[in-house]
């Protein structure tokens, strides 16, 4: 027996967000040679300032541990961009699903990306955030082109 209260069936679910790199998959050094260079010489400054100091002990290997796993992953980090997620290799390893981005952003200033490691960051529908770094200006590219169709995409709902 049916309830003739019940309102039915509701208004289908929107499509998902979909959005295809113009050059297939991608990836890149998340971090460029120069923030590299930079993070590298950083790090050596605050060794080579510990030392002198005459800073030893648990602390001071704590410290260098960090610095140096932090270092690690900036030499060694990997960006990945293809149609189902956004992916980047890290201390922890970070993924967002495409279909599941609510907002975009890329922030970067032109000409400092030494200084400033060019990023996106992300928002998804459960209000879950992440930034995600790039190098290579053909993945940057993308970054602007995903952050366009999302807003547009969102808008024309």
């Amino acid at each position: 027996m049916s309830d003739p209260s019940w309102p039915g069936p509701g208004p289908a679910a929107p499509a998902p967000f979909r959005f295809e790199p113009g050059a297939g998959p991608l990836r890149c050094a998340s971090y460029g040679r120069g923030f590299k260079g930079l993070t590298i010489l950083l790090a050596l400054g605050l060794l080579g300032w510990g030392l002198r100091l005459g800073l030893g002990g648990a602390w001071m290997l704590a410290g260098l541990a960090l610095i140096g796993l932090t270092l690690w992953h900036i030499v060694r980090g990997q960006t990945v961009l293809d149609a189902r997620s956004l992916r980047q290799s890290w201390i922890w390893r970070k993924e967002t699903p495409l279909a599941d981005l609510a907002y975009a952003r890329l922030f970067r200033v032109p000409g400092l990306d030494m200084l400033f490691a060019p990023r996106l960051y992300v928002r998804t529908l459960q209000g879950r955030s992440a930034v995600y770094y790039a190098s290579d200006p053909v993945m940057l590219a993308e970054f602007a082109r995903l952050q366009r169709e999302l807003a547009a995409w969102r808008a024309g709902r």
